[in-house]
């Protein structure tokens, strides 16, 4: 879908499925940067607003059914529609305020607070997930996922 070094000309509206975008450090371990599911979206914006050469991955991961919208023609219907260019805004608003969120998450709070935290604001996304991506999302290894997960069980 997206890739390194790739202008992103395109974002993505998740009809069925759902999709990880990450990035590949240095040491070669993958950082989770966003999930998409049914009625998200999802890019690697930083190449998609500013039309330069992407920095993340961006792949399905379940059999999914996709909308796009190109950056040319998003910039056309933003001008010729002042509800459009306003939907689109309240769209980047609601994920710069989703961001600074979970930037403060993994600031304050240590990784089982972060799970704690995910698996309720999102419990069908956390079911769906592979270990390995939700792990790296959360910034843990997936044996420490797997043993805050184990732990949950034994505690009902």
């Amino acid at each position: 879908m997206i890739q390194p070094g790739f202008v992103a000309g395109q974002r993505m509206y998740v009809l069925k499925g759902a999709f990880r975008s990450y990035i590949i450090d240095d040491k070669g371990t993958d950082h989770t940067i966003q999930f998409a599911i049914e009625d998200w979206w999802i890019s690697d914006y930083n190449s998609y607003i500013y039309q330069t050469p992407a920095t993340q991955f961006v792949v399905a991961l379940e059999d999914s059914t996709i909308m796009q919208i190109d950056y040319r023609r998003e910039q056309e219907l933003k001008a010729s529609s002042h509800q459009l260019e306003t939907l689109f805004r309240m769209m980047a608003e609601k994920s710069a305020a989703f961001y600074a969120r979970r930037i403060t998450s993994n600031l304050t709070q240590n990784a089982e607070q972060r799970y704690n935290e995910f698996v309720q604001q999102f419990p069908r996304v956390a079911q769906r997930l592979p270990q390995y991506a939700l792990a790296s999302y959360l910034n843990m290894t997936r044996e420490f996922l797997s043993k805050i997960r184990n732990d949950k069980v034994r505690k009902k």
